[in-house]
């Protein structure tokens, strides 16, 4: 199994993907790719959450850069909680979406650039592969959840 980082990585980038094909999408289109992102990016806030998170919020040194991260989490869940009651195919919603693309482009970024290089230096390679295995094993069932 890779680590969690490789994992993580991975979802960021098919995220950043995602986020641009909204953005660039037919109005009409909008709603229904937005739905796919939503449950994409729950489920993996969630299984990160359970899993690196949780490992960093045990190491003191690690904790500031956990607790910045689950906050910016609820950050753009209150973003995707504006979305949900806006119409896909307005201007409003389009802005809105533009402000969380920002937001969580930033956040994913800050992750790779900051987080990630401190938690690999402060966790030992089996605990990585350990999360890497955690990660993989919950994100099914919070997409199923989503």
């Amino acid at each position: 199994m890779p680590s969690i980082f490789k994992l993580l990585k991975e979802d960021h980038d098919k995220h950043r993907e995602m986020l641009t094909g909204i953005a660039d999408a037919d109005p009409a289109d909008r709603g229904d790719l937005f739905e796919k992102f939503q449950a994409e990016a729950v489920s993996h806030a969630n299984a990160e959450e359970q899993s690196l998170y949780a490992e960093m919020m045990a190491k003191p040194d690690l904790q500031d850069e956990a607790r910045h991260s689950v906050s910016e989490h609820k950050q753009i869940d209150e973003y995707v909680a504006t979305l949900e009651s806006l119409d896909p195919a307005s201007d409003d919603w389009l802005a809105t979406f533009l402000k969380l693309k920002h937001r969580y482009e930033h956040h994913i970024e800050e992750e790779e650039d900051e987080m990630f290089p401190e938690a690999k230096d402060a966790l030992s390679q089996d605990k990585i592969q350990e999360l890497g295995d955690k990660f993989a094993d919950r994100k099914p069932a919070e997409k199923e959840a989503a």
